[in-house]
């Protein structure tokens, strides 16, 4: 087996974590990729005798590895799409962070995780993502997201008007600060702070959720996931922030969105006793009220 090794930055208080992970792996007698730009940040954490290359392009992740495990946050998660997009490869994110729906497994459960990945028992859960399909080719890496895509006005501008069609037909016009447009997995991200519903991962949907509605009546509305959105933005400036996931770029108001699912999925490893309800119910703290 393979194990790519992907993260953008370690913090001093993680490093002992990071220690044993690299201990563990070098055990296993795994072959060892390490994200190039990732790589000075944990030299200090290999253990003396540790083998490995460097991967820095999807290319290189496609070719190299069997799974890839993400050391950070959600955020770190969804900075890996673009390197996996289409290949394939699982990926099982190690919690470094705080709250954590996709990086499942606590740093305190290293050990546990890297024998279960080793052994081979664990799941794939395959999780859906959205295209942008116009603009094409907005961004660098492509035009898809595993969360969500947003619409959000400039913060020292007024609220946004806001059309969208679905096929073609016409839903609502959003009056507010933005909308968003998430997956199943995106519904536990922004779109749940803004009020939208949780979907189970494995929900052939999607939801458009507002964000500060100037119209109290409107609410999130869940659309079936083969549908095709189109927005378009209007207001007094003639910008607004357009973002997919943690990208953003500013557009002119001139440039009208289409959006549909895409034709690939990311895999989600995850181990053999752990599930989304599960999950959701420990990281919301669901039962904790002493009635239950």
């Amino acid at each position: 087996m393979r194990i790519a090794l992907f993260g953008k930055m370690l913090s001093a208080d993680n490093q002992v974590f990071m220690t044993t992970l690299m201990s563990d792996l070098t055990r296993s007698d795994v072959g060892l990729s390490i994200y190039k730009p990732f790589l000075p940040q944990i030299m200090t954490c290999l253990p003396e005798g540790c083998c490995y290359d460097v991967f820095e392009t999807y290319d290189d992740l496609k070719s190299k590895a069997d799974v890839v495990i993400s050391i950070g946050g959600d955020g770190t998660i969804l900075d890996a799409v673009p390197l996996l997009r289409d290949s394939g490869v699982p990926i099982l994110g190690i919690n470094m962070g705080r709250l954590g729906f996709l990086s499942s497994v606590s740093k305190n459960e290293i050990d546990n995780a890297v024998e279960k990945v080793v052994h081979g028992n664990f799941h794939v859960e395959k999780r859906t993502l959205l295209q942008l399909v116009s603009p094409a080719n907005l961004f660098p890496n492509g035009n898809c997201a595993l969360n969500e895509l947003s619409v959000i006005r400039n913060p020292e501008h007024s609220l946004l008007s806001i059309k969208v069609f679905v096929d073609d037909i016409y839903l609502n016009t959003y009056w507010g600060d933005g909308i968003l447009l998430a997956t199943p997995t995106g519904s536990t991200a922004y779109s749940l702070s803004a009020g939208g519903p949780i979907m189970a991962p494995n929900s052939s949907c999607f939801v458009i959720t507002p964000i500060a509605a100037h119209n109290l009546t409107v609410r999130p509305i869940v659309i079936p996931d083969e549908s095709t959105v189109r927005i378009m933005v209007e207001g007094r400036d003639n910008s607004f922030v357009f973002g997919m996931d943690s990208t953003t770029r500013t557009l002119d108001t001139s440039v009208e969105l289409v959006i549909r699912k895409a034709d690939f999925c990311i895999n989600m490893l995850r181990m053999d006793n752990e599930d989304f309800f599960g999950t959701i119910r420990n990281k919301l703290m669901w039962g904790k009220d002493n009635r239950n």
